[in-house]
């Protein structure tokens, strides 16, 4: 023949156009890099609630305790009272005496003549547990007889007047304990800080008492002081308490005190559920009242009524009483054991309910709203505990969310509502990802504010939205690697964080571009994958001798796990070519691959052998002279043959793809050849799966184009299997149609009959199958969707067309007594 023919060339060659279609691009992603998948870290549900979980790492000695008791004895009375508008000023070398708290009192009373003897005043004006002590033992001496102190009092006219006047039974019990005990006491009479405990009580009681029996100038010699009278200040006849207003003490008489009488006739807690519904009542009545809050000029009483019957012990009576409590404006230690108080209550699971029938949720974030919040961190962290709890009852939870609390950056009770879809939306238009990375970078030393907020990135970042958004915060992956540096070997923090970096690289190029451009990042996970890998090894249980080895899948380990998800990391990065290549080259992060490979079975751990595998296929994609993979490449080799011949499609399908890459090298394709491994990639096209068919496909694609390796698709009905793999999946998948023509193309080079090659049979069926998919309607009819449809389209034109009409060519020259058929249309 004169004319010179145009020499064929295998198609595993490269395209030689610069410009790359949809199609083209598509393919390139199969046939190559791949990013990895996993589940996200799992954090156990404690069998208990506590304020600090078993992993955390603050000391018991550094932190607030998560059990403890509380009486009313626990809270202090003083801090109740109303504030007086003057301060009573400092007497040099003098002690003073507190009569009332009240401004009406001008004149003092003339003091008692102190104790000569200093030790004694030394014991007696030190710590208010040794005052409570010394009174009710009657150690301490009496200067002046009740008869001459009454005497005292008639005869100043100013003193006679306050005590002719309504006053609380708080100042009374002050008034006739100080004067009884006849103690110096500070200068600064407004810092005296004393505790209401059973046994003052009782010392009250009978100091009263005592004054009753011997003050007959004040009341009658036959007339009994009741409870009432005290609850209204009426025992000496006064109408109206100091402050109050006619119509106060008219709403007080008429509305509160019935209330307050019936909370005292039912301390014994007989009927918890009456007591409930009167506590109900009476913060009604005072917020009818406007007497909410610090405005209320008999708090004291209501105050000491309701701490009182705290020892009844009842969760459904206590969350009634904190609620109340936290609406008459408490502070100090009050307030720390308030929030104690729902913080024990809130610990068990069984008074959810009690939550759901009571709005205390309120009260406990209205406190995230002070002015100053370091003024009552004890409080707020217990608040916060009790809000972490609740939070994990989903119909408390769904409440929190409609309370706006994502405002609040409760790290523990976010990561609860980050559950919920209706969230999302609000995490995403607050801005709380960038507050989260601005918390993160004030608190890189504590390990538990550090987890809380890892855990809350690795669920939303499981979205795209929301992942998206995480990835926007230019500052999170410099926050992420300094983390991993700092807290290298905190397993909970460390899982989660990379976690979420293989869920921001997954489907961003952008991402890994950022996170490659941080200091020293690929040296920092190489750092952290070399120290996990020695722990895992380290971690390996020798088998005794003659004992089998363990044999079965289990879950993976706290160590596997990092492992898992750091690997995860490494082949998301490497689809970006810099970064792909940067870590092909670096021989520290392939060793590491290997080694897992190396001592790791898929039987022991599947997911963990298979993310190497998968990365040292995405690494094998880039084929540089300095890659590490292709040095190393006849030793991966061997150690993906031991993948093949486990009892694992996923592990097999793995396999086959890093062969699939690595055939290009004819080293490789020797390898595959002497170890039989072809059979196997033949095996696979009986599998009626079009990644594993595709992966198969292309091994044998790149075997064919050595002259001596064709003739191995006669063997075990390679021909007849490609082209049920053409039947099987062509009209759906245009790409594996071509890989499988061109397979086709590659095995009847150089033969002189289609009958020598395919068979008669066979080159019927190919002939049929290829004439019917070159036609376009026939060829598009199974798409619907118009988006996928053009891509369809763009594969099938691109990818199939050019290869199956040569293929029919060459099978009709080859075919002779064929009639040759036009090219379609």
């Amino acid at each position: 023949m004169s004319s010179v023919k145009k020499k064929t060339e295998p198609f595993y060659m490269k395209s030689s156009s610069n410009q790359k279609t949809s199609a083209e691009i598509i393919n390139e992603a199969r046939m190559s890099v791949r990013i990895l998948n996993t589940k996200r870290p799992l954090t156990p549900r404690e069998d208990e609630r506590k304020l600090f979980g078993s992993t955390s790492t603050r000391t018991s000695d550094s932190r607030p305790p998560s059990s403890f008791s509380l009486h009313a004895r626990s809270f202090d009375l003083p801090d109740s009272r109303p504030v007086s508008a003057k301060r009573l000023s400092p007497l040099e070398n003098k002690p003073q005496l507190p009569l009332a708290i009240e401004n009406e009192i001008d004149t003092p009373l003339p003091l008692p003549k102190p104790p000569v003897d200093p030790v004694k005043i030394k014991k007696v004006s030190n710590a208010r547990a040794r005052l409570f002590k010394a009174t009710s033992q009657g150690a301490l001496p009496t200067i002046m007889k009740p008869e001459e102190l009454i005497k005292t009092l008639n005869s100043e006219p100013s003193l006679a007047k306050c005590h002719t006047s309504n006053v609380s039974e708080e100042n009374v019990f002050n008034k006739v304990w100080l004067h009884d005990a006849c103690l110096p006491v500070p200068n600064q009479v407004e810092n005296a800080n004393f505790a209401i405990e059973d046994a003052s009580l009782k010392s009250e009681e009978k100091a009263i008492s005592k004054l009753r029996g011997r003050t007959t100038s004040q009341f009658p010699e036959d007339r009994n002081i009741t409870g009432s009278e005290i609850l209204t200040g009426s025992a000496n006849g006064s109408k109206t308490n100091d402050g109050e207003s006619e119509s106060e003490t008219q709403y007080w008489n008429s509305v509160i005190m019935p209330i307050l009488q019936d909370l005292e006739s039912l301390q014994n807690g007989n009927d918890v559920e009456y007591l409930c519904d009167c506590c109900a009542r009476l913060h009604c009545a005072l917020e009818q009242g406007n007497l909410l809050g610090r405005k209320c000029k008999r708090r004291t009483t209501v105050l000491r009524i309701l701490f009182k019957l705290i020892d009844i012990g009842s969760d459904q009576l206590n969350l009634h009483l904190s609620k109340l409590i936290f609406a008459l404006s408490v502070t100090g230690n009050n307030l720390l054991n308030v929030c104690k108080l729902v913080f024990k209550i809130s610990r068990s699971e069984n008074n959810d309910i009690l939550f759901q029938q009571n709005t205390i949720t309120d009260s406990l974030l209205s406190l995230f709203n002070t002015e100053d919040p370091l003024s009552i961190s004890e409080a707020l962290l217990y608040c916060l505990g009790a809000l972490k709890f609740i939070s994990g009852n989903t119909v408390l939870l769904k409440d929190l969310l409609n309370k706006d609390t994502t405002e609040i950056l409760i790290t523990t009770t976010l990561r609860n509502l980050a559950d919920l879809p209706q969230s999302r939306p609000r995490f995403l238009g607050s801005g709380a990802f960038p507050a989260l990375c601005t918390v993160l970078d004030q608190h890189v030393n504590d390990k538990d504010i550090c987890t809380n907020i890892s855990r809350l990135f690795s669920k939303l970042s499981c979205y795209n939205e929301c992942c998206a958004a995480i990835s926007e915060c230019s500052d999170c992956y410099r926050l992420f690697l300094a983390l991993l540096k700092k807290h290298q070997k905190k397993q909970d923090l460390v899982v989660r964080i990379v976690f979420t970096l293989g869920n921001l690289t997954s489907k961003n190029n952008d991402a890994r571009e950022q996170f490659f451009k941080q200091e020293a990042s690929i040296d920092t996970l190489l750092e952290l994958f070399y120290t996990y890998y020695k722990m895992d090894l380290n971690s390996q249980v020798p088998c005794a001798t003659g004992e089998k080895p363990f044999c079965g899948q289990k879950h993976p380990s706290e160590i596997e796990d990092v492992l898992i998800k750091l690997i995860r990391v490494l082949a998301n990065l490497s689809i970006h070519p810099t970064v792909g290549r940067t870590l092909a080259v670096n021989s520290t992060c392939v060793e590491l691959l290997i080694h897992i490979l190396e001592y790791k079975s898929i039987d022991e751990c599947e997911e963990l052998v298979i993310n190497a595998a998968a990365t040292i296929n995405n690494l094998s994609y880039y084929g540089e002279c300095d890659s590490q993979i292709r040095k190393n490449y006849l030793h991966i080799a061997e150690l993906l043959l031991h993948l093949l011949m486990k009892n694992n499609m996923e592990g097999i399908l793995e396999a086959a793809r890093v062969f699939g890459n690595l055939s290009q090298y004819k080293e490789i394709r020797d390898f595959i050849v002497e170890k039989k491994v072809y059979k196997f990639m033949i095996a696979l096209l009986d599998s009626k799966n079009q990644d594993v068919c595709f992966s198969a496909c292309g091994v044998l694609i790149n075997l064919t184009v050595d002259n001596d390796k064709r003739t191995i698709l006669n063997e075990e009905g390679g021909v007849k299997k490609l082209i049920d793999c053409l039947k099987d999946f062509g009209p759906t998948d245009w790409q594996l149609a071509s890989l499988v023509c061109k397979t086709l193309w590659n095995y009847s080079e150089r033969i002189t009959g289609a009958e020598v090659s395919f068979g008669e049979e066979e080159a019927q069926s190919l002939l049929q199958l290829l004439t019917t998919y070159l036609e376009e309607e026939f060829a598009l009819q199974y798409i619907t969707d118009e988006d996928l449809r053009h891509v369809h389209k763009a594969c099938w034109e691109k990818d199939f067309m050019p290869v199956a009409q040569q293929l029919v060519k060459r099978i009709q020259t080859l075919y002779t007594f064929l009639e040759p058929l036009s090219s379609p249309s």
